[in-house]
């Protein structure tokens, strides 16, 4: 029988090793979940971090692509992982946001079932529209849409994608009724702005920069607080008069599962914080059109409450289209 004395040593035992595995972590190659296909904006991004925090973590990030569902098939494998540290997810705006009314039945509860550790970039939203638009800037697009919202068309890499969405708000806001064309991808809908086909696309700044490079297609304004260092030149749509609520991004951030150690979140946090101050990161960042996070936001605590007033913000939107995926 064991005495009073020796559980109370074997508790203690238990308490210690549990304290020095948190404190020796990691000690294994971590992976880093991408919930969506190879070569999108999110892949790009987290493997420019997920190579810099290996380096400082002294342990390799092992990048896996688990795509489908709009995100949520990969951000469940890792709401489901052992809180150890080693699975953590880049999410989204879209996977952690939007989904939780976008879908009829999410796979998760973006609040409940993960540990925030810290939010990364912010990619901001664009409003691009076919060469031949008879509108020169966003105040006289906001003129033109009122009038014609009965024949204008615009386009989207799908319902419920984050072009989808951004133009959701756009309309929502603008209190128009603009039919909405779904694509199977930003390409097949870039194609059919440039080609005349539908009048307006709500794209993030990484995909649409270098067709506005080329001038396939022209910006009218980016639905952000500021303008962007990818394109210094395009106004924000506050700027022009538009809404002050036209705000619209995706951004990508690092959670754990629910319940994952302080220690973990810590270190996980210590090293995400370190690699977006790295300037080859931020440079290529940048680069993308991507907004690093100041410290303060890369805090567990701000993810946490921008968690929540995301998809309170995005909502209403949502419910109001009428797009419900089941």
């Amino acid at each position: 029988m064991i005495s009073k004395f020796s559980a109370l040593a074997f508790g203690a035992l238990l308490a210690l090793g549990g304290s020095a595995s948190a404190q020796t972590f990691p000690s294994r190659p971590m992976t880093m979940v991408i919930p969506f296909a190879a070569g999108g904006p999110t892949d790009v991004l987290g493997r420019v971090v997920g190579a810099r925090m290996s380096e400082i973590l002294g342990q390799q990030v092992v990048i896996e692509n688990v795509g489908g569902g709009g995100g949520q098939t990969g951000s469940r494998r890792v709401a489901d992982a052992k809180p150890d540290g080693y699975t953590f997810v880049v999410g989204t705006v879209g996977t952690h946001a939007q989904g939780q009314t976008l879908y009829k039945k999410p796979l998760y509860n973006a609040m409940t079932d993960f540990t925030p550790v810290a939010l990364l970039a912010e990619v901001p939203i664009i409003l691009t529209v076919r060469k031949d638009l008879p509108v020169k800037n966003f105040k006289e697009f906001i003129e033109y849409a009122q009038k014609n919202q009965g024949k204008m068309q615009f386009g989207s890499a799908g319902a419920g994608s984050a072009t989808h969405l951004g133009c959701v708000l756009l309309n929502s806001l603008l209190k128009t009724n603009i039919n909405h064309i779904p694509y199977k991808g930003t390409g097949p809908a870039m194609i059919d702005l440039a080609a005349g086909r539908i009048d307006f696309l709500c794209e993030i700044i990484t995909t649409a920069k270098p067709h506005v490079d080329n001038g396939t297609v022209r910006a009218l304004a980016i639905f952000d607080t500021e303008r962007s260092k990818a394109l210094p030149k395009l106004a924000t749509a506050i700027e022009q008069g538009g809404p002050k609520d036209l705000i619209a991004y995706t951004w990508n951030a690092i959670f754990l599962p629910k319940n994952a150690p302080a220690e973990v979140v810590n270190k996980l946090n210590a090293a995400a914080v370190e690699a977006m101050k790295s300037p080859a990161v931020a440079g290529k960042l940048a680069g993308l059109g991507a907004k690093v996070a100041t410290p303060k936001q890369m805090t567990p605590q701000y993810l946490a409450d921008l968690v929540k007033s995301e998809i309170a913000k995005w909502a209403g939107p949502i419910k109001a289209s009428g797009v419900i995926i089941n």
